[in-house]
């Protein structure tokens, strides 16, 4: 296969001037006949915490879908999303890069620098408002690459302009500038500029299920495969789930006579410790059924042994505050460096590649997912496509990566409560740099996976060490961080 010289130029020319020490990967050379590359149908959540599924823990919770998604693939213990919110994460997925690199490093509609209301010590960082569109997403990637591409679900990348449309997708299913379901909540009428309004009071997430449904059944005797992402705005507030499940829920609570319980930690605040909360379960259980409906079409289009299914959260639950769940065992929720932040359920399934049932402990990130599906559908390398993440291809196929440092760079405050932070992860350690008060945190996650003993002054060589690759990799990556808050009032 060969790229045209125009859309190579169009993709490139804001990508040349900027990109420092990254690794290099490919779009394809040798690419596979039509018949012989793999479907891929990728799920990503939004606000689903580590623990939130039955495989992973919970009782109250019931994911029964999942949990089966799960014993027919490979679960990943330590898979990470590259920020603790949204649109960051999602960027990393379509590109490949750390969010720092594409500039997106908070949620898209957060307040820049200029229009900062709060009375806190530092400036956030500004931040880039839309995904540009000199990257070459994955979808591009794919579509360049013989794939058919749908997206449904939220975007949150950018204005009108910047959607997913505009970013390599054949088709659009309600994906916007929008962060969560609407002013109406999940409910029909939608005011949403990319799916037409149902009957009223339709359930947004039913909707969007039956429209990626509806593809999956029309891609049955096509000879091109397909790329389909479906991002749910579930289970991002509001809170608003289908009554028929919350009644469930409301019931369960009360047979079982759970009363919500919280907590009170000095780093984090206040934060949930048990999973009790009917909304969120009934929710919870939506999304569930929504991933048994795609999967049974799946089966039933003959296409469920010829697609990769691939199963993530952007960020970690909401724990803080009288929030929606517990994600303990670890420490902290969406918005936080901690693990309850940025550690997140993923499941592969790969027919005839992922062994059933299977764990995997090796720390990965969302910016593997790029060269991974690109690994997948066998698309060989040949053109210089400056990314951070590696393929995960060997550990599908029951082996080993290199072990290589991650890095987290958050300059923001976010609204769950967490203050401006950068971290670095080598092996089971895990640095944390506060730049309110330039201290640091030192965690042995294999030992400590509730980050409660901070091992920075007895093992302060190898915080040093670590100290030194966090600088070193934002120095060079031209990391933006907080400047001082001259309006700062102490309290």
């Amino acid at each position: 296969m060969v790229l045209s010289s125009q859309w190579f130029l169009n993709k490139y020319q804001t990508l040349i001037v900027c990109f420092g020490m990254v690794m290099v990967h490919p779009l394809f050379a040798d690419a596979q006949s039509p018949k012989e590359k793999m479907n891929i149908l990728f799920f990503l959540v939004d606000d689903l915490g580590w623990t939130d599924l039955g495989y992973s823990g919970s009782s109250f919770y019931e994911t029964p879908n999942i949990d089966a998604l799960a014993k027919d693939g490979m679960i990943f213990t330590r898979a990470y999303a590259a920020a603790p919110n949204c649109s960051p994460t999602r960027a990393s997925i379509m590109t490949g890069k750390y969010p720092l690199r594409t500039g997106i490093t908070n949620y898209i509609g957060a307040p820049q620098p200029e229009d900062w209301k709060k009375n806190t010590l530092l400036l956030p960082a500004p931040y880039a408002e839309k995904l540009s569109l000199g990257e070459i997403t994955i979808a591009e990637a794919l579509k360049e690459g013989g794939y058919d591409t749908y997206f449904a679900g939220k975007w949150h990348l950018g204005t009108e302009g910047y959607w997913p449309e505009n970013q390599g997708f054949d088709i659009n299913k309600g994906g916007t500038d929008m962060g969560n379901s609407n002013t109406n909540g999940y409910r029909s009428p939608y005011k949403n500029a990319r799916l037409s309004n149902g009957p009223e009071g339709e359930y947004l997430p039913d909707r969007l299920v039956s429209e990626t449904v509806s593809y999956l059944k029309g891609r049955k005797g096509q000879t091109k495969p397909f790329f389909a992402y479906h991002s749910f705005y579930l289970v991002h507030s509001p809170f608003i789930p289908k009554k028929e499940l919350l009644v469930k829920y409301q019931e369960k609570k009360e047979k079982f006579q759970m009363k919500d319980e919280y907590s009170i930690d000095s780093y984090v605040g206040n934060y949930r410790t048990n999973q009790s909360y009917p909304e969120y379960a009934a929710m919870i259980e939506a999304l569930d059924q929504g991933i048994g409906a795609m999967v049974e079409t799946l089966k039933n289009e003959g296409l469920y042994d010829n697609t990769v299914i691939i199963f993530f959260s952007d960020n970690g639950g909401l724990c803080t505050g009288k929030s929606a769940t517990s994600n303990l065992p670890l420490k902290g929720g969406k918005g936080w460096g901690y693990e309850g932040g940025i550690r997140e359920p993923l499941i592969v399934r790969w027919p005839d590649i992922t062994r059933a049932g299977s764990k995997n402990a090796t720390p990965v990130s969302s910016i593997d997912f790029y060269p991974t599906l690109l690994d997948i559908a066998g698309l060989g390398l040949t053109i210089n496509q400056p990314i951070d993440g590696q393929s995960l291809v060997p550990l599908l196929e029951g082996g080993t990566i290199k072990e290589r440092n991650l890095f987290w760079h958050y300059p923001h405050y976010a609204n769950s409560g967490s203050k401006p932070f950068s971290i670095v992860m080598k092996g089971d350690y895990k640095l944390i740099r506060n730049y309110e008060d330039n201290s640091y945190e030192l965690y042995n996650i294999d030992k400590d996976i509730g980050e409660t003993n901070n091992l920075i002054d007895t093992e302060a060589i190898k915080g040093k060490n670590m100290e030194k690759i966090l600088t070193d990799f934002l120095n060079d990556a031209g990391a933006l961080t907080p400047t001082v808050n001259s309006n700062y009032k102490p309290r």
